[in-house]
C-alpha cells in the first residue's frame, strides 16, 4: 500500500505584480519560508498521507463537486496575515471568487470524509498562501510592505480546473506533482 502526501487544489498563474510583491517581502529581512511562485495554489483540501488506490475515487468527488460549476474568475487582491499582525504565521493574498471557491471546497470536504479523511475545523477561508513566517525577525518592515500592497489588484484569473496533487517534501523545498485534473 504505497502512500503520498495529498492536497486538492486550483493552481494559480503568477504575473509581475506578484513577483515584485514577493521580491519585496523578501527584501525585508524577515526570517520567512517564501512559496516559490510556481507553487502558488489555492488549497481546498489538505489530505495528507493519502492511500493511492484512491486517486480514482477522489478524483470522483472533486467532478461531483464541480458538476454543476462552469469555469468561473477569480480576482486577486488584497494582502494579510494568520493568525493577526501580533503573531504572523502566515502571509497571504486575499481572493475574490463570490463564494464559489467556498462552495467546492465545502462539498469535497463533505464527502471525502467517507473516504476516512478528517473534516476540516475550521471554515474555509480562500487564500494564497505566499510565505510561512519563522520568527517575529523584522515584523515591523514585513507589516509596512503589506500595508503597501492591501489594496492591490494582482490578477484576474479563470478557474478551469481542480487538481488532486502529490507533495513531495524536499531540503530544497516542496515538489508538487499534479496526479489528477479535473475540468470544470
Amino acid at each position: 500500500m504505497t502512500k503520498f502526501r495529498g492536497f486538492i487544489a486550483i493552481d494559480i498563474e503568477t504575473n509581475q505584480k506578484t513577483k515584485d510583491f514577493i521580491k519585496k517581502i523578501g527584501e525585508t529581512g524577515s526570517n520567512l519560508k517564501i512559496v516559490e511562485p510556481q507553487n502558488i495554489h489555492i488549497t481546498l483540501k489538505f489530505l495528507g498521507d493519502t492511500d493511492e488506490k484512491l486517486i480514482e475515487e477522489i478524483g470522483q468527488i472533486i467532478e461531483k463537486a464541480v458538476k454543476e460549476t462552469h469555469s468561473f474568475d477569480i480576482k486577486l487582491i488584497g494582502t494579510g496575515v494568520f493568525p493577526n499582525p501580533g503573531y504572523i504565521k502566515i502571509v497571504w493574498i486575499g481572493i475574490q471568487d463570490n463564494g464559489i471557491i467556498g462552495e467546492i471546497a465545502n462539498k469535497i470536504d463533505e464527502q471525502i470524509h467517507k473516504l476516512g479523511f478528517e473534516r476540516d475545523k475550521r471554515q474555509f477561508s480562500p487564500h494564497l498562501t505566499i510565505a510561512r513566517v519563522k520568527s517575529a525577525k523584522n515584523k515591523d518592515s514585513l507589516i509596512q510592505v503589506l500595508n503597501q500592497y492591501s489594496d492591490t489588484e494582482f490578477i484576474n484569473f479563470k478557474v478551469e480546473s481542480i487538481k488532486l496533487k502529490k507533495s513531495e517534501l524536499t531540503p530544497k523545498g516542496p515538489i508538487y506533482t499534479t496526479l489528477k485534473e479535473i475540468k470544470i
